[in-house]
């Protein structure tokens, strides 16, 4: 059940960065990184791994996104 929770919650988060990626709306992955955070932690919690991944996935991904545009753009 926490795995599918921390699917969901990475789902979610991967949904909301697709507008993150245009210019100047990249500041959104600010707030969008710590959900993908939270939905890792609650994957930890979780006896599987793939909800988990995922979220570090989608959380290592706004993260390099925040990365290329200097933390604004």
């Amino acid at each position: 059940m926490l795995n599918a929770l921390s699917i969901l919650i990475g789902l979610f988060a991967l949904i909301l960065m697709i507008p993150a990626f245009l210019p100047l709306l990249g500041i959104f992955n600010w707030l969008l990184v710590p959900i993908a955070l939270f939905g890792a932690v609650i994957g930890i919690l979780s006896t599987r791994n793939s909800g988990r991944n995922f979220c570090l996935f989608v959380a290592a991904f706004g993260a390099l996104r925040l990365f290329l545009g200097g933390g604004i753009f």
